[in-house]
């Protein structure tokens, strides 16, 4: 399986799940090795004290906690990103993960840049790769892709119009 390093933001957008879709968040552990640092998975009992949609998105991520291993890291102080996605990063070139998910999309260039050998993946595009390899409806990635911008605030994300168009053009070539 393929080895993943995911941050805070990531598995809240991957917690948040439409009631008659596919749980996102299930198919990644089911697909990749997940790792998460320490730092993520406090961010994630901080999220999930909350009463609203990240909150709950948060729990159903730590409820899954068996199913991904958590490692700690040192944090480089430097780095101008909170220390859920520096403990990612530092965490995904240590452990030469192939993958980092990731869903900072302010800051996406600089994690790119700091990743060595791992390639930047956002929820957005696990969901139209999930579509690609067959474990998810394209109606069923919209729909979660749905839920998600909502829940997140992504209605003017140019990621995930990009998705929006990925999958649209995946319905209409399948």
């Amino acid at each position: 399986m393929v080895l993943l390093v995911a941050d805070t933001s990531a598995l809240v957008s991957l917690g948040t799940v439409a009631d008659d879709s596919p749980n996102p968040l299930d198919l990644l552990l089911d697909s990749h090795t997940v790792v998460v640092p320490k730092q993520v998975v406090d961010d994630l009992t901080e999220t999930a004290s909350y009463d609203d949609a990240s909150g709950e998105a948060a729990q159903a991520v730590l409820d899954r906690r068996s199913a991904f291993e958590t490692r700690s890291v040192e944090l480089d102080e430097t780095f101008p990103l909170d220390d859920g996605e520096n403990a990612a990063v530092t965490l995904a070139n240590e452990v030469e993960a192939a993958q980092l998910l990731c869903d900072e999309f302010n800051r996406l260039a600089l994690v790119h840049a700091s990743l060595t050998e791992t390639r930047l993946v956002t929820t957005p595009s696990l969901l139209t790769a999930l579509v690609r390899n067959g474990a998810l409806s394209s109606d069923a990635a919209e729909g979660l892709l749905a839920a998600m911008s909502e829940a997140r605030s992504w209605s003017s994300n140019s990621y995930v119009k990009r998705a929006k168009s990925t999958l649209r053009q995946q319905r209409e070539d399948g």
